[in-house]
């Protein structure tokens, strides 16, 4: 099984958002956060074509992120996963990640640091986040055999220029 990994693309300023709402989860997409991530979603496909099963963090930013993924790759559902939420331990996830085990490529959207800690402790068996994610960013991982913290192979990194370039 493949794991590809994605930053959510740029949001509102906390900050800013914070002034007008409370509830940081629904903090939105910029409108240049959703245009960059368009044209990411075109390099990611170029990247990674197949995604068999796409889940997102349930705050907004992050589901924005995946519509906007599942639209370029014409996925019809994505799953809310609250193991990807920025609060959960990555034990959570990799006992949700288990339970899609049988899909060829599972893609994720969430936020950081949370996600580089999750790919580091996949990758390594250490939870410290060593890997960062810029917005919009995205990591492939691969699981040749068993779904265990530091089972994971690190196929590739990509940054967000560098998807929408693959893109044009």
């Amino acid at each position: 099984m493949q794991l590809l990994v994605i930053r959510h693309a740029i949001a509102e300023e906390r900050e800013e958002y914070a002034k007008r709402s409370a509830d940081d989860s629904d903090r939105p997409l910029t409108d240049y956060g959703r245009q960059r991530m368009l044209r990411n979603a075109r390099g990611l496909r170029r990247a990674a074509p197949v995604i068999s099963h796409l889940a997102s963090s349930p705050l907004r930013r992050a589901a924005q992120t995946a519509k906007i993924v599942a639209t370029e790759y014409q996925i019809d559902e994505v799953h809310e996963v609250d193991a990807l939420r920025p609060t959960r331990l990555p034990k959570e996830f990799l006992e949700w990640l288990a339970s899609v085990a049988d899909q060829e490529c599972v893609a994720v959207v969430g936020h950081e640091p949370h996600l580089g800690t999750l790919v580091t402790w996949l990758l390594t068996g250490v939870e410290t986040p060593a890997v960062a994610f810029k917005k919009g960013g995205a990591v492939l991982l691969d699981f040749p055999g068993l779904i265990v913290a530091g089972g994971a192979t690190l196929l590739w990194a990509i940054a967000p220029a560098q998807l929408r370039r693959l893109g044009e």
